[in-house]
């Protein structure tokens, strides 16, 4: 593995942090379908990064034959089925609400530890748990607005188990993979997957105005290649618990933007809910590094470097 400073890492994930909070109120400022937004996010970010993983990163396209090639394939479908369920539930519903149940990615992402061996501790379930009655007291005041908000209470949730697999994916491909080529092939097969469902659904793909395509070059600029790109790069150095975990900030950010630039004020009555759910996932997070904490100071003690287990 290699050395990568601890700040750069915390940069990292503080840019990334910063340029997802953008990506749902953008989507909702976007007069285009969420799919066709999704497919050009991600196929104009595959372009930009053409030139580098052609160029000065070529050598590595020989390792996407090994298993790391075949779990960014794979991270790349699960990144296509969160974009498609996701997106449409911001245009939906209220970005707060979709931001913040797409946020219980960390809560999915326990579970999928919990499948491969690595049970989360009792503070862990502890947080899913809340996070799981946050969400459902939430979505549960839409019940009572319309059925299109129900719906899209759903897509978001779908939209977070999807992200959870994508970012467990990715740690998986990252242990030979560099950040850009990983997140070429990922976003290369996310965006010809998505591709192929506009056109056999027939969503229209061009002539929007000038406005929206200045929010999908935001996105592609912000929230793919600075946001979800930047994840990708601390996967190598930082858990995907951890990474999930600190989606969580992308809740207030966008609730934030939403208030401030399309006038969207969340539902008193789904505030209790979403506070709970924030709740629940700070309680994984700090769960999350308690353990940590205990596994490094085990490490020390048995002289060996935490950064080798």
């Amino acid at each position: 593995m290699r050395s990568t400073p601890a700040p750069l890492t915390a940069a990292a994930l503080t840019v990334a942090v910063l340029a997802v909070s953008s990506s749902a109120p953008l989507i909702a400022f976007a007069a285009a379908p969420a799919l066709a937004v999704a497919f050009w996010r991600n196929g104009l970010a595959f372009v930009a990064l053409t030139p580098i993983t052609a160029g000065p990163r070529r050598f590595e396209l020989v390792t996407l034959r090994s298993r790391s090639g075949v779990f960014a394939v794979l991270a790349g479908l699960a990144l296509a089925l969160h974009f498609a369920t996701w997106m449409p539930s911001v245009q939906l519903g209220s970005v707060a609400t979709a931001t913040a149940l797409v946020a219980t990615q960390p809560v999915w992402q326990g579970l999928i530890a919990a499948v491969q061996g690595r049970r989360p501790s009792t503070a862990g379930w502890v947080g899913i748990g809340l996070a799981v009655a946050g969400a459902a007291w939430a979505t549960g005041i839409d019940v009572g607005v319309s059925a299109q908000a129900v719906l899209a209470d759903l897509l978001a949730l779908v939209g977070a188990m999807a992200a959870a697999v994508y970012t467990a994916l990715g740690e998986r491909a990252r242990t030979r993979l560099s950040t850009t080529t990983y997140t070429w092939v990922c976003y290369g097969t996310c965006a010809a997957l998505l591709l192929v469902v506009c056109v056999l659904g027939r969503v229209q793909l061009h002539g929007y105005d000038e406005r929206t395509w200045a929010a999908i070059l935001a996105l592609v600029v912000g929230a793919q290649l600075l946001g979800h790109s930047m994840f990708n790069y601390a996967l190598h150095r930082t858990s995907a618990t951890t990474v999930s975990v600190l989606i969580l900030l992308e809740v207030p950010g966008a609730a934030l933007l939403a208030w401030a630039w399309l006038g969207q004020t969340p539902r008193a009555a789904a505030l209790p809910g979403l506070g709970l759910l924030v709740a629940g996932v700070a309680v994984v997070v700090l769960g999350d590094a308690r353990v940590r904490r205990r596994a490094a100071t085990a490490s020390l003690a048995d002289g060996a470097d935490p950064e080798d287990r």
